[in-house]
């Protein structure tokens, strides 16, 4: 095991956070969710869970008193983060003792040895949240157990798979509206407001069995303020937000899964899409949700916008180096946009 880091972070007071080589620790502070843990899991190449997961970890330690523990996708000879490293996330053995997961990879191949401490923490019905591309948050034939491969972990976890994209990337904006005899349900406690520039994505295998707390419009441009499309696209909205069922890999134990289809790092600016994810972790946990909790920011959060850096542009991440103290942290300047980024001139600047 390699050495410890240690890392103050001070915000209105001192948040206390100890960070391995592979993963970052932040012990909670006085809150609700004191003794319970959550293991946050980031890793896809598009959307930034490596910066949205280590700002959501710092809400829930620091404002609601949960363990939190951040795993990051690691370059191949483990000397920086690399979100392109399908293989890369190190540190699965956090989920032994955990209370909730909440995922945002997309398409990880992982080992056998990791997969067996996801279908142990399945197999023992703990609770999930998967955000965006968790959905597709694992690719392959291989299986966690004996019943679930890597491809179907979306479909049998979470209640969805990869469909398409039901609004145009990079052109149409997401905004959440709330399920017809919904409003009453905890997870949406003071959650009145969810807009992301990510588009709205297809969702075509929940059943009755799912209950749906929110559907997604899609909104002419990826501007807040931009109207709903009219016609079909919009007649019926898909699912945006659901609580599901699952049956984990033994067959038998079963537990419950949170979605959502948003989750790009920019989508977080809403400060009600970063509610809608406190509220599930405290319904999901068996705490009882507040009317509204606080989830305002611990560190400034300047979030990237998403999209790929692949090919000549993928050697941005050995170009960054990036390590667990980058994010324990205060940031103090948005990273560098990918290549095709649209412009969307709605975010903080430093200084803001």
């Amino acid at each position: 095991m390699k050495h410890l880091i240690t890392t103050a972070l001070v915000v209105l007071g001192t948040l206390g956070a100890q960070a391995k080589d592979y993963w970052l620790d932040l012990k909670g502070n006085v809150g609700p969710g004191k003794g319970k843990k959550i293991v946050l899991i980031s890793g896809d190449e598009e959307y930034r869970s490596e910066e949205s997961m280590p700002m959501l970890a710092k809400i829930l330690s620091h404002r609601h008193g949960f363990d939190c523990t951040v795993l990051f996708s690691w370059s191949k000879d483990g000397e920086y983060i690399d979100p392109n490293h399908k293989s890369g996330i190190r540190g699965w053995e956090q989920m032994n003792d955990a209370d909730l997961i909440i995922v945002g990879t997309r398409m990880r191949d992982i080992s056998e040895e990791d997969a067996a401490q996801m279908t142990n923490y399945l197999n023992a019905g703990k609770p999930v949240i998967g955000f965006r591309t968790a959905t597709h948050g694992f690719r392959g034939k291989k299986t966690f157990g004996e019943t679930i491969t890597y491809n179907d972990w979306g479909l049998k976890i979470l209640g969805e798979k990869w469909v398409n994209h039901h609004g145009k990337h990079k052109v149409e904006g997401a905004r959440a509206v709330i399920e017809k005899g919904q409003e009453k349900h905890p997870i949406l406690n003071s959650v009145k407001d969810i807009f992301g520039p990510s588009d709205v994505y297809g969702v075509k295998h929940l059943t009755e069995k799912n209950t749906v707390l929110l559907r997604g419009a899609v909104t002419t441009t990826m501007a807040p303020d931009s109207p709903n499309v009219e016609g079909k696209k919009n007649d019926p909205m898909m699912p945006l937000a659901w609580l599901h069922s699952y049956t984990a890999p033994n067959g038998t134990t079963t537990g419950t899964s949170f979605c959502t289809t948003m989750g790009a790092s920019v989508d977080f600016l809403s400060e009600d899409l970063r509610r809608l994810l406190v509220n599930a972790s405290y319904s999901l946990t068996g705490l009882e949700v507040l009317d509204q909790a606080d989830v305002t920011y611990v560190d400034p959060f300047y979030p990237s916008f998403y999209g790929f850096w692949k090919g000549e542009h993928a050697k941005e991440w050995a170009r960054r180096k990036m390590q667990v103290e980058d994010f324990a942290k205060p940031a103090t300047e948005a990273f560098p946009e990918p290549p095709g980024t649209p412009a969307w001139p709605h975010r903080p600047k430093k200084g803001e």
